[in-house]
């Protein structure tokens, strides 16, 4: 396993059409486990193959719920000490992801991506859709999702259409986002 560079808009390989998964070999076993590795240490809650540079239509998420049963972690950062309470981890693969059946009802998020780092914007997309994808073995799934489970999968599969969840918005507030970035990239 090993953790992968994240690409960032606005490089022009973001903008690219990924291919179906035909083969679910150990090529592909390696390509999710490494996008895990790279999601987590991010970190974040999806990823796209093609934000790792590999056009193909993978998609790795994670929401990591809080773990109600989990003991409270105690931390240390910088000499002041706070509890949060840990997540589990509830890793899923999506490989030639599809939407069927979009509801007409709309939900708002706030998004971001790994690929447009520290930018955040109201989104809005079907609250609940019904998903079909395969595993890593080639098997077929189909399950209703709503919710950020729903959100987070239509996010990343506009990534395979070379979607960033910034062109959803309008021209003027793309344009300040990307701007800010510049700007982020700049003061780094």
């Amino acid at each position: 396993m090993a953790i992968r560079e994240i690409i960032e808009a606005p490089d022009p390989r973001l903008k690219q059409i990924s291919k179906p998964v035909e083969s679910f070999d150990d090529d592909l076993r390696t390509l999710v486990a490494d996008m895990f590795e790279t999601m987590y240490d991010a970190p974040g809650i999806g990823l796209a193959a093609i934000q790792v540079g590999v056009p193909l239509r993978v998609l790795v998420i994670d929401l990591q719920p809080e773990d109600p049963d989990a003991e409270p972690e105690v931390c240390n950062h910088g000499g002041h000490q706070h509890t949060h309470q840990p997540v589990k981890k509830e890793p899923r693969v999506f490989i030639n992801p599809q939407i069927l059946d979009p509801s007409e009802d709309l939900a708002i998020y706030n998004e971001g991506c790994l690929s447009v780092p520290e930018i955040y914007a109201e989104v809005e997309r079907p609250a609940r859709i019904r998903a079909r994808w395969q595993d890593l073995d080639g098997t077929v799934h189909e399950e209703a999702m709503d919710d950020l489970m729903a959100t987070c999968l239509q996010h990343e599969m506009d990534h395979l259409e070379g979607i960033l969840f910034i062109d959803h918005l309008s021209r003027l507030k793309r344009q300040m986002a990307l701007k800010k970035l510049e700007k982020l990239r700049k003061a780094a």
